[in-house]
């Protein structure tokens, strides 16, 4: 029988390979929309196991691609929304990238 702490564990790992994966087919000779694909998958996976930090991380890589198409508007208000969710750690390296890349959605 699996614990509940092997089986967030196991969508951590799934999360953060959708991750991966659209980051690594974001390269200019690869097909974006499976990129983008991949990213609002890995966002999915996220939010159903309420990991903010996964799904912060997925927006943002996803928010990347979006800009790169023309797409600031989509982008910023997804990045808008997960990071409203944060009251706290925006020392931290995650948060502050999330700052930055709004600042650039701007």
């Amino acid at each position: 029988m699996r614990s509940n702490q092997d089986v967030a564990r196991g969508w951590e790992v799934r999360a953060q390979a959708q991750r991966r994966a659209a980051a690594w087919l974001r390269h200019p000779l690869k097909d974006r929309s499976e990129a983008e694909t991949c990213f609002r998958h890995a966002i999915d996976i996220a939010r159903r196991q309420s990991a903010k930090s996964l799904e912060l991380r997925a927006v943002m890589s996803l928010s990347r691609l979006l800009k790169k198409q023309g797409k600031k508007g989509e982008a910023r208000r997804m990045l808008v929304e997960i990071y409203g969710w944060f009251t706290e750690g925006f020392d931290t390296a995650d948060l502050k990238d999330a700052k930055a890349l709004l600042e650039e959605l701007s």
